[in-house]
């Protein structure tokens, strides 16, 4: 009698051992994207495409993040795992790109690249209440208002904008500024930035026009504004449109000082225009990969030498590798019980936090504030370098 009482009680605790496992394992399973050893992040950028520099660049350092975070026993044991497809930076793909990770049924999206498509992620990203963080795109429909699912790490094209602006006004004395811009949502958004800082020194663009997105056709754009003899160009677009108009400028004579923001890709820029690029001012939103002495720029480097041999450092690969810090800041912040609401709770615990990338990046968000960082870092290119400056009469047309 006590044998088969026995025999009962070992064969109900492992019962109700397996019970216990299965509950913890339908506990894991019962949020998207998440088991007990791996957490699915989704993305969608242009991998593809005359803009694949900027795709191809961010998920290589969100990847190279990824995989120290895996390689130290990732976040309470889980693994992350990455999946990032094709969008071209073009909005009509955009909705079969989304759609492709949600059947893979992702945790949360990070690491999307571009306005024009953007704007088409977010309002699904909403819809579907899944975090959207790291977006390599500044535009002004991010910040405001407020959007809970969706998470920025970057300064915004306000911000680009506004510094190359006041530096332009107050240290150069330069007041007739000319706007070059793409026909697309990226093109307006630097585009209400220029004329929203021009605005607070009571002027406006002397003189803007527009070209066809993604085509080097861009003469009669250049003719237009060089016609009002600007003192300064914002030149708006990927580093594929933008060295035809500065290669086309200089062969036409004209020679003001061109600026531009930081997506199109500054070190494809210096690359694809060659000697026409020295003189380009870019606004920055994280700082230059080559300053070691940054303890997050050194990092980034040494994660890079190490996972992805091959990589060359530069400034859209070191913002995706930022984007993932925060990422999984953020994931830390949400506990092992993980949830999608969890995760926009975590970084929204993030106050003042030094990443190392200098004082004046620290990482602060709340409740109302999914804007991560406010500090932009002015370049130069000299010699074939995007040069950091604080001192606007050094930019000057030499």
């Amino acid at each position: 009698m006590k044998r088969r009482i026995l025999q009962h009680s070992l064969v109900f605790c492992a019962i109700y051992g397996l019970l216990l496992a299965a509950s913890a394992t339908g506990q894991a399973q019962g949020v998207a994207g998440v088991t007990d050893k791996e957490i699915v992040i989704g993305s969608c950028s242009a991998l593809e495409g005359p803009s694949h520099f900027l795709g191809t660049e961010t998920v290589a350092g969100a990847k190279a993040y990824f995989a120290l975070t895996n390689d130290a026993g990732g976040v309470d044991g889980r693994k992350l795992k990455l999946l990032a497809y094709d969008d071209s930076y073009d909005p009509a793909k955009t909705e079969a790109c989304f759609n492709r990770l949600m059947e893979q049924k992702v945790f949360a999206l990070g690491f999307f690249v571009g306005t024009p498509t953007a704007v088409k992620y977010v309002p699904m990203a909403e819809s579907d209440k899944i975090p959207l963080v790291g977006l390599f795109t500044g535009a002004q429909t991010l910040y405001a208002p407020l959007r809970h699912w969706v998470v920025n790490v970057r300064a915004s094209y306000f911000d680009e904008t506004r510094e190359q602006i006041d530096g332009l006004w107050g240290t150069l004395g330069y007041k007739k500024i000319g706007v070059i811009y793409p026909e697309d949502a990226f093109g307006a958004a630097v585009l209400e930035g220029v004329k929203a800082a021009l605005k607070a020194h009571g002027a406006q663009p002397i003189a803007v026009a527009s070209y066809q997105r993604q085509t080097a056709q861009v003469g009669g754009a250049i003719d237009t504004v060089k016609a009002a003899n600007p003192d300064a160009v914002v030149v708006v677009g990927p580093s594929n449109t933008v060295a035809p108009i500065l290669q086309q400028s200089h062969a036409k004579g004209w020679k003001p000082l061109f600026l531009t923001v930081s997506f199109v890709g500054t070190d494809e820029l210096i690359q694809e225009a060659g000697q026409d690029a020295e003189g380009t001012v870019i606004t920055q939103v994280v700082p230059p990969y080559y300053l070691t002495e940054l303890k997050t720029v050194a990092l980034y480097r040494r994660t890079l030498a190490k996972f992805l041999p091959t990589a060359q450092p530069n400034f859209v690969s070191l913002e995706g590798f930022v984007d993932a810090m925060v990422l999984v800041e953020g994931l830390k912040r949400a506990g092992k019980d993980l949830s999608r609401e969890g995760l926009i709770r975590g970084i929204e615990s993030i106050h003042e936090l030094d990443l190392g990338l200098g004082p004046q990046l620290r990482l602060d968000y709340s409740a109302k504030d999914h804007k991560g960082f406010d500090h932009v870092i002015p370049t130069v290119v000299r010699g074939g370098r995007a040069v950091p400056f604080t001192d606007w009469s050094t930019a000057a047309p030499k």
